[in-house]
């Protein structure tokens, strides 16, 4: 193993899609480091842990499915958000025309594409960054370079604008800030220009878009006549004639369109998902909702690092076979040099159950920290994942595919939007999160095969299912089942799986949310780009990073963003618990309570010592990382039991700040100490339903004990699951 791994791997690549019925075709889309034959199979992911203190790796070879070699070729991911438009406008070789755009830096940025008209011999490209305002025109093989030399500040919105008369080779370059007067800086070149095959807006270069620009356009135009000086940066100067094109950001907000408000209808489109819905220049402060007021959100957020999808050639298919069992899967891709696994799950067909519970894989979550870049993977780290023959790619050293919505752009600001069309680095076997001192450092997909994994050892049947699937479809997808587990980690929902889950749990399903921090931020996805998932990170909770004031609400629905809870639906209203405190990657045991050892859950907590969880995998015990607790003023049902609750965590623990009111002050009265706390709970609801919830990120590393999934978690887990599949 690696110590120091290559900064492209030998071989790497994703899926068009994460799950599938028998009868549905996968499509893969693969990339080597060097061309070369590529062998894939197909394995069973049963366990993800490289910890040889737990279960290890266990992926079971499935040669009759799938073992077929293809011609494997390299293609890189193309970064950066740009708007295409096919075309250009519609003016005459010898015509003065001038060029615009509003502007906006979050911070000092360096110089790159605004606005570029090219075709035709000739090419016309507006620049800025902290520097000013530079322009480039290429007329019959002779260039001109302007620039301003008045830096823009960031966080200031300015007018940039190029003027060209070809009657006379004048050329202006300005930039004007609101408010104040113009900058210019004039030069003459000679020549016509002709009509441009195509318009890039936020990058240059037609045939292979660079220079990609980070930072804030709007109102970006051309139009007959010429400017020599721009009084007020958002009105038109009377100097300016017929307009030719003017992009309006503030039309389709919701959509990657382009809109023309032109003569010529130049439409575009998006590339690589910039942030939209954002405040611009005519922001008032009078709405914060884009929809109120689409005229005051007439801006795009573009970025150099934006990804939606590489856009990689097909390299093979899989065709799900009737009759193939409902589970976790991965493609195996084999290389000189190297090796990868691409993930995936089978369901089973539609409307029917093969088990009696179903696994629902959080893989919205895992999306929302596909690559996250966390800094950590340091030499020591390394060395573990050498010793542990642990997955060798790190975001931190390997770049280029985009990052998660945990990590900021190049100007700092929050990242909003993600995609699953891109190699997802942190969504393998074998990946560690964090150098844990006391088990493994799993989180997230790896974390989840805790859960697999020890369902396969106990001989319990279960089918598998996806926070995607539950998206498309509803409380339907969950009806067939007697029981629905959740992941480690069921972070963020759509509002369609909320209803799901409850619809699902008030009709008499069995719930068992099996971790901590859980149904906690509202995302949004659009059934037309079922690839992309969105998340602003509005008021309250442990955040990343803060969404701009007035940018709380999403580009994709139009609705608020941010907790759950804030939108008034708090976990606890749905689970019991919901998050209460966080701290490092440790944890510590659950102690039983009275009401524990009442006739009524007798059957839960059979053969369940005082004190369980004082070891494990994740953390080295099962109350750890984050917290959840009861609340009954946010929803936790009156007829809830509480179980245990965790021991006193270690001193770096926090209050989540949700619960602050001040450094002493929270919303329960309660001291910060003690809502530093997990606990489990059971409750029924009225048509036969009931919920087991576990109050921990960590509970399910716990479910390995010693050499073998046995001890106090694991035989509390089975008394529930066992009960509920019956």
């Amino acid at each position: 193993m690696q110590m120091n791994p290559p900064a492209i791997p030998p071989v790497t690549g994703y899926l068009d899609r994460l799950s599938r019925r028998p009868g549905g075709r996968f499509t893969a889309h693969v990339s080597l480091a060097r061309p070369g034959p590529c062998r894939v199979r197909i394995v069973e992911v049963v366990s993800a842990d490289p910890n040889p203190e737990g279960p290890g790796i266990d992926l079971r070879p499935m040669p009759e499915l799938l073992d077929h070699t293809f011609a494997g070729a390299h293609h890189p991911a193309p970064l950066g958000s740009y708007a295409r438009i096919e075309g250009g406008p519609g003016l005459a070789p010898g015509e003065a025309r001038t060029w615009a755009a509003l502007v906006w830096l979050r911070s000092d940025m360096p110089m790159a594409s605004v606005l570029a008209a090219e075709g035709g011999g000739a090419s016309v490209v507006l620049r800025a960054g902290k520097d000013g305002a530079e322009a480039e025109l290429a007329i019959g093989g002779a260039t001109l370079h302007l620039a301003t030399g008045a830096p823009l500040e960031s966080l200031v919105w300015y007018r940039l604008w190029l003027a060209h008369d070809p009657s006379n080779g004048r050329v202006t370059l300005g930039q004007a800030r609101l408010g104040a007067a113009s900058v210019t800086s004039a030069a003459r070149i000679s020549g016509e220009i002709p009509r441009a095959e195509g318009v890039l807006i936020a990058a240059r270069g037609l045939d292979s878009p660079t220079d990609h620009f980070t930072g804030r356009i709007e109102d970006a135009l051309v139009a007959s006549g010429f400017v020599e000086g721009w009084e007020d940066a958002l009105s038109l100067p009377a100097a300016l004639g017929a307009i030719r094109a003017r992009w309006d950001f503030a039309q389709g907000i919701a959509t990657d369109d382009v809109v023309d408000a032109g003569p010529d209808a130049l439409n575009g489109v998006l590339v690589n998902a910039p942030t939209r819905a954002v405040i611009g220049a005519r922001w008032s402060g009078r709405e914060n909702c884009w929809r109120h007021a689409p005229e005051e959100y007439a801006a795009i957020h573009f970025h150099a690092d934006d990804l939606d999808d590489c856009r990689w050639p097909a390299s093979f298919t899989f065709d799900v076979p009737e009759g193939m069992a409902s589970g976790c899967y991965a493609f195996q891709l084999t290389v000189e040099g190297g090796q990868d696994w691409l993930p995936f799950y089978v369901l089973p067909p539609k409307g029917k159950a093969t088990a009696p519970l179903a696994f629902l894989a959080s893989t919205f979550t895992y999306q929302a920290y596909f690559n996250h870049q966390r800094g950590n993977a340091d030499a020591a780290y390394m060395a573990r994942v050498a010793a542990w023959g642990a997955y060798p790619h790190n975001p931190d050293h390997v770049r280029g595919y985009g990052v998660s919505t945990y990590n900021r752009h190049p100007d700092g600001s929050g990242i909003a939007l993600s995609s699953r069309l891109r190699p997802a680095l942190t969504m393998r076997p074998g990946f560690l999160t964090f150098n844990d001192a006391r088990g493994s450092g799993l989180r997230h997909y790896p974390a989840d095969s805790h859960i697999t994994a020890w369902l396969a050892a106990k001989g319990i049947a279960f089918d598998v299912i996806t926070d995607e699937d539950l998206d498309d479809e509803g409380v339907a997808l969950l009806r067939p089942y007697r029981a629905v587990l959740t992941g480690t980690h069921p972070e963020y929902h759509t509002d369609r799986m909320l209803d799901a889950l409850t619809d699902y749990r008030d009709g008499g399903g069995r719930l068992v949310y099996l971790g901590g921090n859980g149904f906690y931020w509202r995302i949004a996805r659009d059934p037309a780009r079922p690839h992309r998932i969105e998340i602003r990170r509005a008021e309250g909770g442990i955040r990343a990073w803060d969404a701009e004031p007035g940018e709380y609400y999403h580009q994709t629905d139009g609705q608020l963003g941010g907790l759950w809870r804030r939108n008034r639906r708090p976990p606890q209203a749905l689970v019991g618990v919901g998050f209460s405190s966080q701290g490092l990657f440790e944890g510590t045991h659950f102690q039983r309570l009275p009401a524990s050892h009442g006739p009524a859950v007798a059957w839960i907590m059979d053969g369940v010592p005082e004190v369980f969880g004082d070891s494990g995998l994740s953390g080295g015990g099962a109350a750890g990382f984050e917290l959840d607790r009861a609340d009954w003023r946010l929803g936790t049902p009156r007829n809830a039991v509480i179980l245990a609750r965790s021991a006193v965590p270690p001193p770096h623990f926090v209050t989540v700040p949700e619960e602050l009111l001040s450094h002493i002050a929270t919303v329960t009265g309660e001291s910060p100490e003690a809502l530093k706390r997990a606990e489990i709970v059971w409750f029924e609801t009225p048509k036969g339903g009931a919920v087991f919830s576990v109050g921990s990120i960590t509970f399910c590393g716990s479910l390995w004990e010693g050499n073998a999934f046995d001890g106090g978690v694991s035989r509390l887990l089975e008394n529930v699951v066992r009960a509920f599949s019956r």
